[in-house]
């Protein structure tokens, strides 16, 4: 079991989404994020706004997989997310050594889904 957290431009969530589904990946959570890479604030622009300082709007994904998709996944989030430019984010694959499925208590890699 991997734990894949990626780290994207928030207007390339709904292309993610769709490589994702496409991929046969549905269990993902998303959070808000601040940060910035080497860009260390170079302007962006934002559903058309300019934005400047030092952390940009990013979106967190985080999705549990079992290991037969973990290369599926980092695919799609590449297909989805890539831009060609600086900015487009990162992807860190962790080891998931424990997941339980509150409601029933199950465990490994069928409580993943």
């Amino acid at each position: 079991m991997k734990l894949i957290i990626a780290i994207i431009q928030p207007h390339r969530l709904e292309e993610v989404k769709k490589e994702l589904y496409a991929a046969e990946v549905n269990l993902i959570t998303v959070s808000e994020a601040l940060g910035h890479g080497r860009q260390m604030g170079i302007d962006e622009f934002y559903r058309g706004v300019k934005e400047t300082g030092n952390l940009l709007r990013k979106l967190k994904l985080e999705i549990a997989v079992n290991e037969e998709f973990v290369d599926k996944t980092i695919s799609a989030i590449i297909k989805g997310a890539r831009t060609g430019k600086i900015g487009d984010g990162k992807i860190f694959v962790l080891d998931l050594p424990r997941c339980i499925r509150i409601r029933t208590g199950e465990e490994g890699s069928c409580a993943i889904g």
